[in-house]
């Protein structure tokens, strides 16, 4: 059971803690810490970061994933997502927290991402050495949606006007102004 539903897949191979730590940005980051009870604590072990789809939490797939892979003896951290635009701090924040645990191997560090927090984690290995290896299920270019829109329907003009309606609104709100909504 997890939070009184039956319907997510647990394992009696694996322990789950629940953590927080923060991010760079002084943001809670929520996870769940899997362990496989074989585990050997005196010992360093590889380590994987698992991100969740856009429109889900980390009790979904990401919970899911991080089970599976425990259950091959890697420690493994699901993750909520901040904001998508520091969604890759996330990542390396959680790279971080995984790096202070003595029985995670500080250079055997990777990371998973679901649909669109795959391109997040590649995001966040092309700026995070510490991150060593990258895969990613059903990505989704996110980066590319936003700018571009769904099917490219945001013309090149289009995107200069939104770039330039944000950058105005940040004048506004900066000197005090309304949040636009």
């Amino acid at each position: 059971m997890s939070r009184g539903a039956a319907n997510f897949y647990t394992s009696d191979q694996v322990s789950v803690q629940p953590v927080t730590f923060k991010n760079q940005y002084g943001m809670n980051v929520a996870g769940n810490l899997f362990v496989p009870n074989n585990i050997d604590r005196n010992t360093t072990n590889p380590a994987i970061v698992v991100g969740h789809p856009m429109g889900a939490v980390k009790e979904q797939s990401a919970n899911m994933y991080a089970t599976k892979m425990a259950e091959r003896g890697f420690v493994t951290m699901s993750l909520d997502l901040s904001f998508w635009g520091h969604s890759a701090e996330d990542f390396s924040a959680a790279v971080d927290y995984l790096r202070t645990q003595s029985f995670v191997d500080r250079e055997r560090i990777g990371a998973l991402g679901i649909c669109g927090s795959g391109s997040f984690v590649i995001s966040a290995a092309k700026i995070d050495p510490r991150i060593k290896s990258v895969a990613t299920v059903s990505m989704y270019d996110m980066g590319a949606a936003n700018r571009d829109g769904l099917r490219n329907a945001v013309t090149l003009e289009q995107r200069r006007q939104i770039l330039q309606q944000a950058a105005e609104q940040r004048d506004v709100e900066f000197g005090g102004g309304d949040v636009a909504q």
